[in-house]
């Protein structure tokens, strides 16, 4: 049985040595992502999820789950687990493997997109029409959103494409992006009690106050909410199914409004400012709700796969549960 602490203590360690609140400003900031970059490399955490028999480890992607989680937890400004699943994808169709952070992206030709992290990202792999191409992270542009380092990009009709997986990349993207925001949640959850325990007013800390005391606890539902459905989208089959990835997207997405939400109210004032570590997490909190599709865009796939299943509710989910991993 896979020891998971094993795997992810020393990531995690690695991260809060190169991926610090004030490495992560300065990324932001434009600053060099080359240490940062090559640390990450040098772990050899790119090739989780590349078969052994191509070099990697081989993992399942529920082994991984816990790895992206701490991307989140640590607010990383690369794209390393885009970067896993492109190595993943690029190794089993047999192609080479690029250097440097892959970021994903889903568009028709000539459409414009938003592509998280793609400002800091030396190659793209792209679906276009259901095939997938890996592209130079070249035309991108900035999206207007202060410290944001998604770019705005697009391609034409792209040629020497591979397969794209089953689901589409939109699927894997989505599984990700509920794992990252399940780590941005938890880190979250610890900084607002914190908080609430040091600041007093009128001579007693806030969080004796029972209001807050209810906030903080819903709060804290939520995120293990969050963390629940991002692990229930990586514990079956990969890639996952449609009702996976939609679970598991839909429920993250809508923990994020709330748990940032609930963060800054307890901060008040301190969580708005720009020296404050909170908007660190709560940006990117609102920045994965909406990449590779909201909640309202993944309840209607997942509605809609349900009307036409012919299956009962109960059934459906009995069926979907029963689906082999």
């Amino acid at each position: 049985m896979m020891d998971h602490d094993a795997l992810l203590s020393p990531f995690e360690r690695m991260l809060e040595t190169v991926a610090a609140p004030a490495a992560v400003r300065a990324v932001e900031a434009g600053g060099d992502t080359d240490a940062m970059r090559d640390a990450v490399a040098g772990s050899g955490f790119l090739d989780a999820l590349v078969a052994e028999a191509a070099g990697g480890f081989g993992l399942p992607v529920a082994a991984v789950q816990p790895l992206w989680q701490a991307l989140g937890r640590h607010a990383v400004p690369l794209p390393v687990g885009e970067t896993m699943i492109a190595r993943a994808l690029l190794a089993d169709a047999g192609a080479p493997l690029p250097d440097g952070p892959v970021a994903l992206a889903v568009a028709a030709p000539g459409q414009t997109v938003v592509v998280p992290l793609g400002l800091v990202a030396r190659h793209v792999l792209v679906e276009q029409d259901g095939r997938l191409a890996l592209v130079a992270a070249d035309g991108a542009e900035a999206t207007g959103v202060a410290r944001s380092l998604a770019a705005r990009m697009r391609w034409d009709r792209l040629d020497g494409m591979l397969p794209a997986p089953a689901g589409g990349l939109r699927a894997l993207a989505a599984v990700l992006r509920a794992a990252l925001i399940a780590g941005a949640a938890d880190r979250l959850v610890a900084m607002t009690a914190a908080y609430a325990n040091e600041r007093a007013q009128f001579g007693k800390p806030i969080g004796r106050q029972q209001a807050l005391q209810q906030n903080l606890a819903v709060m804290a539902e939520e995120a293990v909410a969050a963390r629940i459905a991002s692990q229930l989208g990586c514990a079956g089959a990969w890639p996952p199914s449609l009702a996976a990835a939609a679970t598991a997207k839909s429920v993250a997405s809508r923990a994020a409004t709330r748990v940032a939400a609930t963060a800054h109210a307890v901060h008040g004032a301190i969580g708005i400012s720009a020296e404050h570590d909170l908007h660190l997490f709560t940006r990117r909190l609102h920045e994965w709700r909406l990449a590779d599709g909201s909640e309202s865009w993944w309840n209607r796939q997942l509605g809609a796969q349900r009307l036409t299943s012919g299956a009962g509710s109960v059934d459906y989910v009995r069926a979907e549960l029963a689906a082999p991993a």
